[in-house]
């Protein structure tokens, strides 16, 4: 396991809601991120599918940890994101990457999938603005 993953993993700990949810950081390097999350009953909606707000979580930490494989400490300063089809599976997948950075913010995207049964579907995508953190004089 490399320094940055296992550095992205110690971040991820120290975040209570990530904690919360389950949230796993699969990979993180320069310009890519990927964090899972086991889908479980106390995630979905009224309709059977994983919450929104779940989704959503999920693409934007993934956009954060993306642009902050280059930035450095980061926060996410906007995103957008698009549903395609209801979160239905045993775990959804967010797969971020740079799109273009600086030295003080990055935009990138994210595709997040619903694993059913061995099958990939997309549920989500997912666009953003990520700003570096500056240090406190």
């Amino acid at each position: 396991m490399t320094d940055l993953l296992n550095f992205g993993k110690q971040i991820l700990a120290s975040q209570p809601f990530s904690a919360l949810l389950g949230t796993e950081l699969e990979t993180f390097e320069p310009g890519k991120a990927v964090l899972t999350l086991a889908v479980r009953d106390e995630l979905k909606q009224q309709h059977g599918f994983v919450h929104g707000g779940v989704v959503s979580y999920l693409a934007d930490n993934a956009l954060t940890y993306a642009g902050g494989s280059v930035l450095g400490d980061s926060v996410t300063s906007e995103y957008k994101i698009n549903y395609a089809r209801p979160a239905l599976g045993e775990k959804l997948i967010a797969r971020a990457t740079v799109l273009s950075s600086g030295k003080k913010q990055a935009v990138c995207q994210c595709e997040v999938v619903a694993l059913n049964n061995g099958e990939e579907r997309t549920v989500a995508f997912a666009q953003g603005t990520i700003s570096k953190v500056e240090p406190k004089a």
